[in-house]
Formats: structure tokens, C-alpha cells, sequence
């Protein structure tokens, strides 16, 4: 679809209604302005529908799988439904489990847990620090970015040709790039792991709030995402798939919820009986709120239609594209190349500015949000922008980690919420600060630049 077809298709595509869309904030050089959220990738607002539907339950509150009141039954039955609602969402296999988590990391730290001895895991330095670090317990093989779809699938499949010995295996990959937004062939991927044993995870965290994820389709054995990437607030996440293992492992976190039995020996010690449902991973009196409000956000997501979301998206992203295109001086990272697939991330560096000193600018002087620094993918931005680890910034601090200065990555992310106007303003600002300066001054406080108003 080009873009003069979605841009004529507006009416039927309009931003979803998301928390935080009219709040206002002062400008460094007077006056106030609506604020631009587009920071989408680390945290998107909540959905108008989410917060709604949380404030409507909320009254009715109480305490799951553990009374048998009427508000103590009702919040458990919405707790459970919330896990269908999500299976749904994913498009699970029948014998798959949801485990609410905490968020991404949380979910593949589990995974990690639950690995069975010997597993050797492969990830590409390209991934997240949520995927790159959780299998301190495991044999890990850490795979060099690749520059095409066709590389990613060929590195792997080496990678697992090789492996010694042939013993579990399991494969962590990205669907989107957090940094870049670029989709990766995830089903190519999933495809390559089995044919030579190996399982493997994704990791949906930016690829879900964008796109429709079906487990069933892409043939992954798991798949993770978070909630608040997802419009969905209050701290929760998922991982969904494959029982087998999960059911085998020692539960994540010993405690009530996550055993069934529990009795005195007559030694003195404890037996004890695990679950072997979702719930021998989820101790302790869950966050149902946090459950409820992704099965919200994935019903929402559901009934605006992934087609019209993705269009739109689509739209957002080329007029940014389009606009950066246009500034010599801005040069957009990728992985892929122009043409990849991608999803509303975007990242890139300017040349003469500190990435912390033009995110200040941003906010400060056209009330713009969006991000600085390495993105928590720092193997990635580091092989994006072959930078020198000891090259000093412009306005870094001087107490920063070497190397942490002189990456200069800005990241701006969007999503169903974004209005027209926030990316508009976004690339006049990119244009004028370029072309003229920043209109006040600057200085490092705590590792990052701020206005200066010592004058």
C-alpha cells in the first residue's frame, strides 16, 4: 500500500485514544505544548480501553485462588480468563501454557530456568539485553549480526550443524528489532532451529504491539512479550508455549500457589507436590490487574484490526523516514537495509550532536520524548555505528562508563496512539535543530544533558 493510499484512508485509521494524550508540558524557551510521546519501544501509554476496563473491575478486587467470597471467585475467573484471552491473542496450541510474568526479562529468566541440563542456547548479538543475558546456567554461542534475512538463517544453521554434543538446544531470537524496528524471518528461523533438533523462544516484546503474533503459524515453542509495550500498564508479562519443559523444572519461585501439597516427614522435613499448570511458576498472590489489563489491551488490539493498525503504522513510518531523508546530516541505522520490513522504531545518528545533548533539545525546546543511548542492545548499536569506544562526547559525563559518551543514538518509536502531529513536529525539530542550533544551552548533570538555567 503506498502512502498516498493510506494517507487518503485516514478516517477509517485513526489513533487509538491512549492515556497522556492531552497532557502538557513547559517549554525550556517559554509557553507549554502538548507532549509528544514517541518513546513507544520502551514504554507505550496505556490505552484509553485498558485503563477503563481496570477502573471497572478495580472495585471488585480480591485475592485469587485463595477465597472462596464472591469478590475473591469473580477476581480468580477473570484471572483465568485473562490466560484464554491471551492464548487466543498468541493463537496457542492446544496444550500450550500462559504464564503471567512480570514483563519480557522476567519471562526468559524463567525459560532459563527451566532449561534442562546440557542445553546449549544460541542468540545473536543483535538481541536485547532481555535475550542476550538470562543463560548464565547454560552453554551459550553468541551469533555476529547479520545483514540480511538469508545471512540470519544460514548463520544459525551452521551455528547448529556444528554444535557438539547433540544434545537439548534452543534458539533466542528477536521478532523486531528493538533498536533498528526491522522484523526478523522469525518462521525461516523456527524452521532452521527444528530441522536440526533445537527449540526456540521469541522474543515479541516489540513485535507484538505492532503486529499480529500466532504461535501456531510462526511455529515457535515459546513466545514472551511485555505489558507495557503492549499499552497495558502495571508491571506483567508473558511467556507462552511448550509445557514440557516448564512442567519438568523446579518452580520458578517456591512458594504458595506454585505447590499443591505440601505435608511433614517424620523426619522433621517437608514434601512437597508442585503443580504442573501454569501455575507452578506463578507463587504468590498474582498481579490480576496486571493480567486483566494485557487481556484487555490484546482484546483492543484485536477489534481495531491488526490491518488497519499495520497501515497506518506503515504511514508514520515513511513520513518519518521521509523526513529524515531530507537532512543530510541524519544518517538512520539498519541492519537490513531501506527495504527491510520494519515496524514504528526507528534509530539514528547526527552528525555533530551528542545523542543525550539532541534528545534534551527535543524535549526541552519542542516537548518531544524519545530516547537516548544504547537501548539495552549495546553488542547492536555498538556494531550499527562502529564507533570507538574511547571517543569522548561533546556533553557526556565525565563520570560515565568508557564508551557510554560517544554512542550517539536517538531512537524514536511510535504506535497506535501516535496522532499525525507528534511525528510532523518531530521532523520539523530534527530539521531545525540541525539547520540552526539548539535555541538554549546545555550542560551534563548525572551522566545526561539538561537545560542549563544556572543563568
Amino acid at each position: 500500500m503506498s502512502v498516498s493510499t493510506v494517507a487518503a484512508d485516514q478516517s477509517v485509521c485513526a489513533p487509538l485514544p491512549v492515556l497522556g494524550r492531552d497532557v502538557t508540558v513547559p517549554l525550556v524557551t517559554g509557553g507549554e505544548v502538548t507532549y509528544a510521546a514517541l518513546d513507544y519501544a520502551a514504554s507505550a501509554p496505556a490505552l484509553q480501553r485498558v485503563w477503563d476496563d481496570v477502573a471497572a473491575y478495580a472495585p471488585y478486587y480480591g485475592s485469587v485462588h485463595r477465597g472462596a467470597g464472591y469478590l475473591s471467585q469473580l477476581s480468580t475467573d477473570l484471572f483465568e480468563n485473562a490466560r484464554r484471552t491471551v492464548a487466543e491473542f498468541l493463537d496457542c496450541r492446544a496444550d500450550d501454557q500462559v504464564v503471567f510474568t512480570r514483563s519480557t526479562t522476567d519471562s526468559l529468566n524463567l525459560l532459563a530456568a527451566a532449561l534442562p541440563d546440557g542445553c546449549q542456547v544460541f542468540v545473536f548479538e543483535t538481541e536485547h539485553h532481555a535475550s542476550l543475558l538470562p543463560w548464565r546456567d547454560a552453554r551459550v554461542t553468541y551469533l555476529d549480526a547479520p545483514r540480511s534475512h538469508r545471512e540470519a538463517v544460514e548463520t544459525l544453521e551452521r551455528a547448529l550443524a556444528d554444535r557438539e554434543p547433540h544434545g537439548p538446544a534452543l534458539v533466542c531470537v528477536t521478532g523486531a528489532s528493538n533498536v533498528t524496528g526491522e522484523l526478523w524471518p522469525v518462521r525461516e528461523l523456527a524452521a532452521a532451529a527444528h530441522a536440526h533438533g533445537a527449540r526456540i523462544v521469541l522474543d515479541a516484546a516489540q513485535l507484538a504491539p505492532h503486529h499480529p503474533v500466532s504461535v501456531a503459524d510462526l511455529d515457535v515453542d515459546w513466545v514472551v512479550f511485555s505489558g507495557h509495550k503492549l499499552y497495558a500498564p502495571f508491571g506483567s508479562g508473558v511467556l507462552a508455549g511448550r509445557s514440557d519443559w516448564l512442567r519438568e523444572a523446579e518452580p520458578y519461585l517456591a512458594g504458595g500457589g506454585a505447590s499443591r501439597k505440601v505435608s511433614r516427614r517424620t523426619d522433621g522435613g517437608v514434601d512437597v507436590e508442585w503443580h504442573e499448570s501454569a501455575a507452578r511458576h506463578e507463587a504468590g498472590s498474582p498481579n490480576v490487574i496486571g493480567a486483566y489489563s494485557i487481556a484487555s489491551a490484546c482484546t483492543a488490539l484485536t477489534e481495531a484490526g491488526f490491518d488497519t493498525l499495520v497501515a497506518r503504522e506503515q504511514y508514520l513510518i515513511e513520513k518519518v523516514r521521509a523526513g529524515l531523508a531530507e537532512v543530510p546530516e541524519v544518517r538512520v541505522l539498519s541492519l537490513f537495509g531501506d527495504d527491510a520490513p520494519r515496524v514504528g522504531v526507528i534509530s539514528f545518528v547526527v552528525d555533530g550532536w551528542n545523542s543525550s545533548h539532541f534528545a534534551a533539545a527535543l524535549s526541552a525546546e519542542y516537548g518531544i520524548g524519545v530516547r537516548d543511548g544504547l537501548f539495552c542492545a549495546h553488542p547492536l548499536v555498538r556494531t550499527l555505528l562502529g564507533s570507538d569506544p574511547q571517543t569522548q562526547g561533546e556533553c557526556g559525563s565525565p563520570e560515565a562508563a568508557p564508551g557510554e559518551k560517544s554512542l550517539n543514538a536517538i531512537r524514536v518509536s511510535f504506535g497506535a496512539g501516535t496522532p499525525d502531529e507528534h511525528v510532523e513536529r518531530f521532523v520539523r525539530a530534527v530539521r531545525e535543530l540541525v539547520t540552526d542550533g539548539a535555541k538554549w544551552n546545555y550542560r551534563t548533570e548525572d551522566g545526561r544533558c539538561v537545560p542549563d538555567t544556572s543563568a
